[in-house]
């Protein structure tokens, strides 16, 4: 079962939405159409109708990655619906889903699927159900760099790997020189930047490595940061900072933070013709490919980071809000529905686009806005 793409758009955020509106997704599991089964008025907001449900006030907690989609969809909700209010707090995926578990928040955000043992604590939550992944924001990770002189890089996984790990340790060192011939690379000590937290970022980054680094990353995939040395700093936010600050460094963050922040982005060599850029078109082109790993109401996906596509960007990350899909509390639940119904909508997904987010393609979008009405 496979997002299969027929369109291309040639533009970068705001147009990735036109692409993955043509992209089409093999039957799976119902392919009824929400609207989220809420009762109340419909307000407009954004140029969009959101159907507002009861008023209440939502919690939730997880992926940096998602924060700023989530400031600009909790933004348009709370305008057209008033009385309800959205407080999401970004300490990272892994803190998230354990609040999330300890019900301390009514959804989570995460840049990696749950876990079966995290599945499993979340049925002393999600009474008579258990916790779910319902894909949202899509997004794309950028190596960004601050190296003087350089204004265009290429790596490779395996060279990105070893840099990451301190077994590259020069910015002139052959194998990014290799990479990149024109390049006036300086012979200067690379400074290296990870996650402090847990963080689904830090994983689908290390996903990458393993699955196509050639062995370069002798880690296990993890939320957790395993190579050695480098500096931490917490947050996409924090990384960014240090990054923008600090001269002849590299990290890793979600396209909108290198936006915001004015960075630059490595391209990667794949293997294909040429190298791929860090755009939120080409990586549309690896969603269009993505298969959907979860079962029953959870629409986890399988994502192929050694993909060698023409114009498929590899280093991709999908977050998911986490939720009961059976067992929520009955005095949010309403408004639960109504907010998740908003953000996976058309209007939505557009919102996030503007900000950097790469839109879902709508046959996933559909599948998810079918799972919505059922959560009880």
């Amino acid at each position: 079962m496979k997002l299969q793409r027929n369109g291309r758009s040639k533009a970068l955020a705001i147009g990735a939405m036109a692409l993955v509106s043509s992209l089409s997704l093999a039957a799976c599991g119902s392919d009824d159409n929400g609207t989220g089964g809420t009762s109340g008025s419909s307000s407009a907001a954004a140029g969009s109708s959101i159907k507002c449900g009861k008023a209440g006030n939502l919690l939730g907690a997880g992926s940096s990655a998602q924060a700023t989609a989530v400031d600009v969809w909790k933004t348009n909700f709370a305008a057209a619906c008033s009385g309800s209010t959205v407080n999401y707090q970004a300490p990272g995926s892994g803190a998230g889903i354990q609040q999330f578990n300890q019900g301390k928040v009514t959804f989570a955000g995460s840049d990696s699927a749950l876990k079966p043992a995290e599945v499993d604590a979340s049925k002393a939550v999600c009474t008579g159900g258990q916790g779910i992944d319902l894909p949202m924001a899509g997004g794309l990770i950028s190596l960004v760099f601050n190296v003087e002189g350089v204004d265009s890089l290429v790596l490779d996984a395996p060279t990105a790997a070893k840099i990451f790990d301190t077994q590259i340790t020069k910015w002139n060192d052959p194998a990014i020189v290799a990479l990149n011939p024109s390049a006036k690379l300086p012979d200067a000590e690379i400074q290296t930047f990870h996650r402090s937290e847990d963080s689904g970022t830090t994983e689908n980054l290390t996903k990458y490595f393993a699955a196509a680094g050639n062995g370069a990353w002798s880690y296990p995939a993890s939320k957790a940061w395993a190579g050695k040395n480098g500096q931490s700093a917490t947050g996409s936010a924090g990384v960014a900072a240090q990054v923008k600050q600090v001269k002849n460094s590299i990290s890793y963050v979600e396209l909108a933070y290198a936006q915001t922040n004015n960075l630059k982005s490595a391209a990667l060599n794949t293997g294909a013709s040429k190298p791929v850029e860090a755009t939120a078109a080409n990586a549309a082109n690896t969603f269009a490919k993505a298969k959907i790993a979860g079962t029953g109401s959870d629409l986890a996906l399988k994502l192929d980071y050694a993909t060698k596509d023409e114009g498929s960007y590899p280093l991709v990350l999908v977050t998911y809000e986490i939720v009961c899909d059976k067992g929520n509390k009955a005095e949010t639940l309403d408004t639960l529905k109504s907010f998740l119904t908003y953000t996976i909508s058309d209007a939505g997904q557009k919102a996030a686009g503007e900000k950097g987010y790469v839109p879902l393609p709508k046959e996933l979008t559909d599948k998810v806005n079918g799972i919505i009405p059922t959560l009880a």
